[in-house]
């Protein structure tokens, strides 16, 4: 363990050079990762369809590469998986990252033998990061969980696919093998729920210094793993845990829910993962937001969220951002991944260097009135509204009500608490009062008596929990909605509601 955890130094320290020029290079940095996907883009297919021998600059690759959406890249993706080669990128495909959530079912996302270094390099890169800026490697004295989907893979025609967090976890180095938790049997096991019980079984007596996992998932395992041992603490399980890693979703409204069950202290890594790239990670301790990391294979685009719409959006370069503003952020990669929207929403809080936070989904949002309310902004103000009360809250979810049998249309907010505010009316008139100061089209649609302050509906214990189980997404990468423009999850709800 000295040896391993020496050699994190060494990385870490070997390393700095190239995080210090993520901060003080990055614009240089993107103009080479696009210099070479599009010299590599002209041999292929869709180079030679979108004319890439006539793109010298940004300007000309806007004009020949319009913005996609899956849909319209699945033709690209059938012709790879029917066997073709040189589609997209020059190098053979050797994954697909299946995800699910589309129109016509499940996304086949690619990954090349180029892109696969992306995925996984900058993960370790994470921990080197923290290790360079804190100079803690208390996380490699003991075992070391990753709350992953399962590593089985299928093949896509010759191609293997699975979830993107199974395909990492073969790549796993060696050398940390022999301290990951749970077991490849368990990681395999389908049934989120069996496979929490049997992770608890595995883990339950060990000395767990490391957890890695989306909130959602470790959130459960955590609190399975209290009624299993009959401890009121995470901390009194596992005395050693000082580091657990998250992503691919806002932790804001865990992190109350988080400290309640660690009951003490520990450090968080934040990472923005994707399917289709690794994109920032956190590079202050503690610190807001994350680093974009312009070097791995990707060219960023960003167009402003609030213009996403329209026919003649702005698409704008690293070089082109402001801070403060939501943009839709674009993908192009060295998978062959052209103008894609990722559907997230990032702002960017710094520019030297430039450090991002994500914000919500494009699609993600509540406008049915013209208010165009975000996920940032209902995320950021239920969490403030339970510091405010003292209140805690498992899951949360918005959706509009036009037809309101005792009012004007209003919000419904769908909250399943861990711990109830002492007052409910005064808890929801805090709320309203922050979503109002964050949002100034719905301050205006309730001054105006076009809206009525919104509603709770309390939902019972594990409601959101048998949402999720039956669409056929408990587990895996799949994240509750906090806001649909529709009622959806809210019918479902409906008959999960507290007396």
């Amino acid at each position: 363990m000295r040896l391993l955890k020496s050699g994190a130094r060494l990385a870490a320290k070997f390393y700095s050079r190239r995080f210090r020029s993520w901060e003080k290079e990055a614009i240089d940095l993107q103009h080479k990762v696009f210099n070479m996907l599009v010299e590599k883009g002209k041999k292929t297919a869709f180079g030679k369809e979108h004319k890439f021998e006539n793109i010298k600059n940004y300007d000309d690759f806007k004009k020949h590469v319009p913005i996609r959406e899956y849909e319209d890249y699945k033709p690209y993706i059938e012709r790879i998986i029917q066997g073709e080669e040189n589609v997209i990128w020059p190098k053979k495909t050797i994954y697909f990252a299946k995800t699910s959530g589309t129109i016509s079912g499940a996304k086949y996302l690619p990954i090349s033998s180029d892109s696969i270094h992306n995925h996984v390099n900058c993960a370790r890169l994470g921990l080197l990061m923290y290790v360079y800026k804190t100079g803690k490697t208390s996380f490699l004295d003991g075992k070391l969980m990753f709350v992953s989907g399962s590593p089985h893979l299928e093949k896509t025609g010759q191609i293997l696919s699975g979830r993107l967090s199974g395909i990492s976890n073969h790549h796993v180095p060696g050398f940390l093998k022999k301290n990951q938790l749970p077991s490849y049997k368990t990681n395999c096991i389908e049934f989120w729920e069996k496979k929490i019980d049997e992770i608890i079984k595995e883990t339950h007596d060990q000395n767990l210094t490391f957890i890695s996992g989306i909130p959602s998932w470790v959130e459960m395992y955590f609190d399975r793993l209290l009624k299993r041992t009959g401890n009121s603490t995470v901390k009194e399980v596992f005395p050693n845990l000082s580091l657990y890693v998250h992503g691919g979703i806002n932790f804001t409204p865990y992190e109350t829910r988080f400290k309640q069950l660690l009951g003490g202290e520990i450090d968080y890594l934040e990472t923005y993962p994707a399917s289709e790239g690794f994109i920032a990670l956190q590079d202050e301790f503690p610190g807001e937001g994350t680093i974009l990391i312009p070097d791995e294979g990707i060219f960023f685009e960003f167009i402003p969220a609030d213009e996403f719409d329209k026919p003649d959006a702005p698409r704008l370069s690293l070089r082109e951002v402001e801070t403060e503003v939501n943009y839709v952020v674009i993908i192009n990669n060295n998978a062959g991944i052209w103008g894609y929207n990722l559907g997230d929403t990032v702002k960017f809080i710094s520019k030297n260097p430039y450090r991002l936070k994500v914000t919500g989904r494009i699609k993600q949002y509540i406008s049915t009135f013209g208010e165009h309310i975000i996920a940032e902004e209902v995320e950021s103000s239920i969490n403030e509204a339970c510091r405010k009360t003292g209140a805690k809250i498992k899951e949360f979810t918005v959706a509009p009500l036009l037809s309101n049998p005792k009012g004007r249309p209003c919000h419904e907010w769908y909250i399943e608490f861990s711990k109830k505010p002492a007052s409910m009316e005064e808890f929801r008139n805090i709320l309203d009062n922050l979503v109002q100061k964050k949002n100034i089209y719905y301050r205006e649609f309730i001054q105006g008596n076009v809206l009525q302050p919104l509603l709770i509906k309390p939902v019972k214990q594990n409601g959101f929990m048998e949402y999720m189980k039956s669409i056929g997404k408990l587990g895996g990468q799949n994240k509750t909605p906090h806001l649909k423009n529709d009622r959806s999850v809210a019918e479902f709800l409906q008959g999960h509601l507290e007396e």
